[in-house]
């Protein structure tokens, strides 16, 4: 048996943010990784400039993150299609880059790392690995993103009857396909879904599909699925024409909407495993590093017995964001609805912008 005072199970954006706020403050730790090797995680690849603030405060500089800025959305209904500018310039960045940063960053702040470690299952504040060893810890933070853990999974119940599934398929990279997106982050809404795309700093663009089971189902494949979707929407037909076909990554039953509104004495829950906010928000990243940090605040403020307040306040502080990100992703999955809103957001862009805005968290002092 191994004890550690604070365990932390994941090493990516929420789990490496936690490590380096606590070798700041030189609190003893452990973070323990499954991948031996940094991947490239299913994600939309999208940093808002709420989230680069967070980064700042960890010691990562915009300019690290590569050369895709981001300055406006655009949105696609069918052939209908709007743009907005962003409030301020945001990012487009992959995991496997983002997550190398913060690897670094933690492990040159002093971050105590184990990388090749599965965790099985927990039982209280302590985690038992492929191997059999237990690590006891007083506080146990929880960034394994949208994978549960056995002992501390999500309620089944927060997948609802027609669960969501994550896809992702690379684009390019292409000269055409740089002047199509541009500096922009894309949504394409359709029935049931929706996908938004976005460059990423080594000239791919990042296609990250959200679609119900239902829809996929009646597609049959990924490949189909996207195929069908070409041949209904003219714009995303030209995007996906830079695919490589057949490499599909997908994730399943991602609980959109769902919060941890309770604390547990003793565990931290962060990002994914804290609340999932609607992908189309793109402030998935921004709540996994803006909740690594307020965790690693309240534990360097507080020990172990901070966490109930910890989590009491990110559930009141999701609930907006996440509530707003699900009416407009209710909204942009219902074709006739998103065409006849189209048109509003054309003549009053700033309510984009109010949107964008109010979906957004970042990092707050205990």
């Amino acid at each position: 048996m191994r004890r550690t005072p604070a365990l932390i199970l994941g090493g990516g954006p929420a789990g490496a943010s936690t490590a380096i706020r606590l070798a700041q403050a030189g609190l003893p730790h452990l973070l323990i990784e499954r991948s031996r090797e940094t991947g490239d995680a299913l994600c939309g690849g999208f940093l808002s400039w709420r989230t680069l603030e967070s980064l700042v405060s960890l010691g990562i500089e915009p300019e690290a993150l590569g050369p895709a800025r981001v300055h406006t959305v655009r949105l696609f209904a069918g052939a209908a299609m709007v743009e907005a500018p962003l409030p301020r310039a945001a990012h487009g960045v992959s995991r496997r880059h983002l997550d190398t940063l913060l690897l670094a960053r933690a492990a040159a702040a002093g971050a105590a790392i184990e990388r090749g470690v599965t965790v099985r299952e927990t039982t209280g504040n302590s985690a038992r690995l492929h191997d059999g060893t237990v690590i006891e810890a007083d506080a146990l933070f929880l960034a394994s993103g949208k994978h549960d853990v056995r002992g501390l999974a999500r309620p089944e119940s927060a997948r609802g009857n027609d669960p969501t599934l994550g896809l992702r398929v690379r684009l390019g990279p292409s000269p055409t396909l740089d002047r199509l997106i541009g500096s922009a982050i894309e949504l394409h809404l359709f029935e049931r879904g929706y996908a938004g795309i976005v460059r990423q700093e080594d000239g791919t663009a990042n296609l990250c599909m959200a679609v119900h089971r239902s829809r996929l189902a009646e597609a049959g494949t990924p490949d189909t699925l996207l195929d069908m979707l070409a041949a209904e929407m003219p714009h995303l037909a030209e995007r996906l024409a830079w695919r490589v076909a057949g490499q599909v990554d997908a994730v399943a039953n991602v609980p959109y909407g769902w919060r941890a509104r309770q604390g547990t004495a003793g565990l931290f829950r962060l990002g994914d495993q804290a609340g999932v906010i609607p992908s189309l928000a793109g402030e998935g990243m921004g709540i996994a590093i803006a909740s690594g940090i307020r965790a690693a605040d309240c534990y360097a403020a507080g020990g172990a017995q901070a966490s109930t307040r910890y989590q009491h306040r990110l559930a009141r502080d999701l609930a907006w964001p996440i509530g707003l990100a699900g009416l407009v992703r209710d909204a942009a999955e219902r074709p006739r609805i998103a065409r006849a809103l189209l048109p509003l957001a054309q003549h009053t862009p700033f309510l984009i912008e109010i949107i964008a805005r109010a979906t957004r968290i970042g990092y707050v002092r205990p």
